[in-house]
């Protein structure tokens, strides 16, 4: 089975808020699907977490390496991608494109032996998981308001108290942040007093000595690395016991093959896996399969009310009784897009033709 044609679009009119005032707008674009389409009517699904101008332009890069290459070999495809296009920079609009390739190949080659990606990667260690609310901080009472709209929809977990799972994230950003090591210690500590479960990217995304002192001092675990791509990347922060819980984006880092690899790591430097998931509902649907593959991995982020995750989903997601996210037992991601939404948010592109 040889690749014949990958085509992306980017998902506009319903883009979420990035959690800095003036950030993102409904009609920016920030996820592009992608399909690959092979010469036996096969076609698999990925994401990426970039402009589709950018995807676009790197696809047009890629294309003299992918067209007729094997399509149910994601890892050797992928790794031909990074390595012949390194002088290009690594990290960028690139990798970013090669993670949503990668993520569809994978999605291939679980079509094509009849299995869910997570038993391709190893065997499945559960058959659902916990997902997490990825909610905007809002004044108090509508983020209550919010948070008990959300536990209608099956999160069973109270907004505080001693038995819910509360994660903190700052979002430390280059361009929004200004706080550093004293603030963020300071606030961990108060944390604690709230039981919260982790303190997420509390340091702008490069201050690895930061990030390493404070998880030595923080009485709350420390999350990051969702700006992370490719293994290389992550191997000095993971080394270096920069994180509790690592958090790679399998829309960026070089997608399924990249992302496993990185777990990998993790587990070898004691350090928690637990996907990124502000993306899409392909992003999601590689994150269950992920979390099915490896044993400690028992939470995955849900964006809720995104019609990228909830509406692009042929059927939609549901959580059962008891909160949990039931992971896709079906060949490859499980995942089948729903047309109408298709269009209405990527403006009529034909990707799936």
């Amino acid at each position: 089975m040889k690749i014949r044609e990958i085509k992306c679009a980017g998902l506009r009119g319903a883009t979420p808020e990035g959690g800095w005032s003036n950030e993102l707008r409904p009609e920016d674009c920030v996820h592009t699907l992608v399909a690959v389409h092979t010469d036996e009517g096969l076609l698999g699904l990925g994401s990426v977490f970039s402009n589709d101008q950018l995807v676009r332009a790197a696809l047009a890069v890629l294309e003299p390496l992918y067209r007729g290459e094997n399509a149910l070999e994601p890892e050797r495809v992928s790794e031909k991608l990074h390595q012949n296009t390194f002088w290009l920079g690594r990290g960028g609009s690139i990798t970013h494109a090669i993670s949503g390739i990668d993520i569809a190949l994978w999605d291939l080659l679980g079509q094509a032996a009849g299995q869910p990606v997570g038993r391709l990667l190893g065997g499945r260690y559960r058959e659902r998981v916990k997902p997490y609310a990825s909610v905007l901080m809002q004044q108090p009472e509508p983020l209550a308001d919010h948070l008990r709209a959300i536990r209608a929809k099956g999160f069973r977990r109270e907004a505080v108290g001693p038995d819910s799972l509360l994660m903190v994230d700052a979002g430390g950003s280059d361009a929004f942040w200004s706080q550093g090591y004293k603030w963020a210690l300071q606030t961990a500590e108060m944390l604690a007093d709230y039981h919260v479960t982790w303190f997420e990217e509390p340091l702008r995304p490069d201050a690895m000595n930061d990030y390493v002192e404070l998880r030595r001092r923080a009485p709350v675990p420390i999350a990051g690395g969702e700006v992370l791509t490719r293994r290389q990347s992550f191997q000095p922060w993971l080394q270096a016991g920069a994180f509790d819980i690592v958090q790679p984006d399998v829309t960026k880092v070089g997608g399924i093959s990249e992302e496993r690899r990185i777990a990998w790591m993790a587990q070898e430097n004691g350090v928690r896996f637990v996907p990124h998931g502000w993306n899409t509902a392909v992003g999601l649907a590689a994150d269950l399969q992920l979390a099915s593959a490896f044993p400690d991995t028992d939470l995955v982020e849900y964006l809720t009310g995104s019609p990228f995750i909830d509406e692009i989903a042929l059927g939609g997601w549901r959580l059962d009784s008891e909160g949990m996210l039931p992971i896709p037992a079906l060949p490859g991601l499980g995942l089948k897009l729903n047309s109408d939404a298709l269009a209405k948010y990527t403006g009529g592109a034909r990707l799936l033709d």
